[in-house]
């Protein structure tokens, strides 16, 4: 019997949508062309945003204690500390580790990662896809009823779904390289200097990485031809400081290229993370913007290969995360040129450093670059929480008089319908779908929670009180499938 789904690469955003089937009860496997994970890191960090989602699966602990990062916007500081909901970003934290994270948690979960299984084509079924590709032992097909490519901005299975790429092509560069003994002065949100910007901070156990662009320095086509000799060069020119000495560990360069997917599905194929959007790196934004894909698509593709996914609910994948994604891309654009551009963007600076000084400004960009700022549309309804995340670290007290976070009862990868007070009412109507949710009764620790509130498995809101009860069984309905009377009478 086919398996539920092929997952192809093995980044943070593969290994996560793998788990997400998992927990929704997909078989579910991982191809990766790589013979080992490569070791590298371009991503050093994640948004508030994809916290949170680590968070509601209980991988946040895992990381250990985290570095929370002040934010910025092209450069211009934002005061996190002065808004009420909490954007700080994690910093300090390697891709490599990310993924190493994942893929044990995959371990833990039954997910196999093949390893040295190039995928070069596919073709689809009736029923589902089957998937050829080169592996150990040569050339050999697989099958499963949805492919999902995760495998970057290069994306094969992008490019065999002939889904187009469309964007902005390259117009500046920047160059990273990892150090040690390189004894830098630490620049943690970068800094202008004639020529250009410059950025250092503390990667881990005494590893710095910097990050320069240099208006007079070029990203060379092919990356094997990069010399750190080049880029110690002209961050000597830039700062005055000499880098020759320091030991390296791994250069890289990239480029303010822009790109989008223009579909994000096309029949039994979709695309997730890099494979749908390409930008120049502002606020560690494209991993975890990718992150949030995985966790946006992954419990509506499992709800779909286990048969009770309501009409439409996959087509949602696309309808919520394009717009995300092109969001994404202007913010991106925009902050590359306010950052980089030279002395004649200057007064667009200033005025900026005066306009976050406004609260709702603030908030507005900070909430763009930490993702705390996405709504979906849910349907009907006026509560200001519909289609927002609810803040995973508000805590409630179950009715047994146990504690537990919002982030908790999201663990399971369910929906959740959450109840305060008495409202038995609304408790029998989720009982019909008690075998795709949770209901928990309790009270909220602190002041200020919904009277009642009925949460997607990617913890954001699709009902809350005090709307309609008859628009809960709605919603039920729209995003959970028909109850189990239906069903049974169906």
């Amino acid at each position: 019997m086919a398996k539920g789904a092929i997952v192809v690469g093995a980044g943070p955003v593969g290994l996560m949508l793998a788990g997400e089937l998992k927990l929704g009860g997909v078989d579910v496997v991982v191809y990766d062309k790589l013979p080992a994970p490569s070791g590298e890191s371009r991503g050093v960090g994640f948004t508030r945003r994809a916290a949170e989602v680590f968070e509601q699966r209980g991988l946040l602990e895992r990381f250990g204690d985290v570095e929370w990062a002040q934010g910025h916007f092209g450069g211009v500081r934002i005061d996190f500390s002065k808004l009420e909901d909490n954007h700080f970003s994690v910093r300090g934290v390697p891709q490599f580790r990310t993924e190493e994270i994942l893929e044990n948690w995959l371990k833990e979960l039954g997910v196999p990662v093949l390893r040295r299984h190039e995928v070069t084509g596919y073709r689809e079924t009736p029923d589902g896809v089957v998937v050829e590709y080169q592996g150990p032992g040569g050339y050999g097909e697989d099958t499963a009823q949805y492919l999902v490519g995760c495998d970057g901005a290069r994306s094969v299975i992008r490019t065999l779904a002939g889904i187009d790429f469309r964007g902005w092509g390259a117009t500046r560069g920047m160059y990273m390289a990892d150090l040690v003994g390189a004894g830098v002065r630490q620049r943690p949100i970068g800094e202008k200097v004639p020529g250009g910007m410059v950025m250092a901070f503390n990667l881990e156990n005494g590893v710095d990485r910097i990050v320069i662009h240099d208006e007079n320095l070029r990203p060379p086509e092919d990356k094997s031809s990069l010399r750190f000799a080049d880029i110690a060069d002209a961050w000597q020119r830039m700062t005055g400081e000499s880098l020759h000495h320091a030991e390296v560990r791994w250069i890289s360069s990239f480029t303010d290229t822009t790109r989008q997917a223009e579909h994000y599905r096309n029949g039994r194929v979709l695309l997730a993370g890099d494979a749908t959007h390409i930008h120049m790196p502002a606020g560690a934004q494209g991993m975890s913007v990718g992150v949030q894909d995985a966790a946006n698509l992954g419990w509506k593709l499992a709800a779909t290969i286990n048969g009770w996914a309501p009409e439409g609910l996959l087509d949602t994948f696309e309808s919520e995360r394009h717009p995300v994604g092109e969001k994404l891309m202007r913010n991106t654009r925009a902050q590359t040129r306010l950052y980089l551009t030279g002395d004649e963007m200057e007064p667009l600076r200033a005025v900026m450093r005066e306009l976050v000084q406004l609260p709702d400004v603030a908030r507005h960009l900070a909430g763009i670059v930490s993702g705390l700022d996405i709504r979906y549309d849910m349907g009907p309804g006026e509560h200001p929480l519909l289609g927002l995340r609810l803040d995973p670290g508000r805590e409630l007290r179950r009715a047994d008089g146990t504690r537990g976070t919002v982030a908790e009862l999201l663990h399971a990868a369910r929906g959740v319908l959450i109840v305060t007070g008495e409202s038995p009412s609304l408790e029998r109507t989720a009982a019909d779908w008690s075998d795709r949710i949770d209901v928990v009764a309790g009270s909220w620790v602190e002041e200020g929670g919904p009277e009642a509130v009925l949460l997607r498995p990617d913890g954001h809101v699709a009902w809350a009180a005090p709307d309609d009860p008859a628009l809960l069984r709605q919603a039920l309905g729209r995003w959970f499938g028909m109850a189990r009377q239906a069903v049974a009478a169906a």
